[in-house]
């Protein structure tokens, strides 16, 4: 687990490490912001990312106002090569996850806007 800051509600990460909040992170600031207990917060964060999971699996494209969307985008088949020997073999059509960031996280990203702010 990555030491936490939460001065400010601003999540600080270890420089030694990459900085990445983890889902039982995420659990932890429930429990400290919203008074749940410890179950109730990692429950909460479970089925979360439980419903967007179930959501995108669906084909169903999943957005969140001020965040940004999850959408599942179909990849055409098409020629590759093996970067071994340089041999031409197909790849297949596969669906992948996209994520599109909004602008107001863009913007609080890149330190034009305060998190409650909205983009004009």
């Amino acid at each position: 687990m990555t030491p936490i800051d939460k001065a400010d509600d601003k999540v600080m990460l270890s420089t030694l490490e990459t900085p990445t909040l983890t889902k039982a992170e995420l659990a932890e600031l429930l429990f400290d912001k919203l008074g749940l207990n410890k179950r109730e917060s990692k429950d909460m964060v479970e089925a979360f990312f439980d419903i967007i999971h179930t959501t995108l699996v669906a084909g169903e494209d999943v957005k969140m106002s001020g965040f940004g969307n999850f959408n599942i985008r179909r990849k055409a088949p098409r020629p590759g090569r093996n970067p071994r020997t340089g041999e031409a073999i197909p790849i297949k059509a596969r669906d992948v996850v996209t994520f599109h960031a909004s602008h107001k996280l863009k913007g609080v990203v890149q330190g034009d806007l305060a998190a409650g702010d909205t983009p004009e």
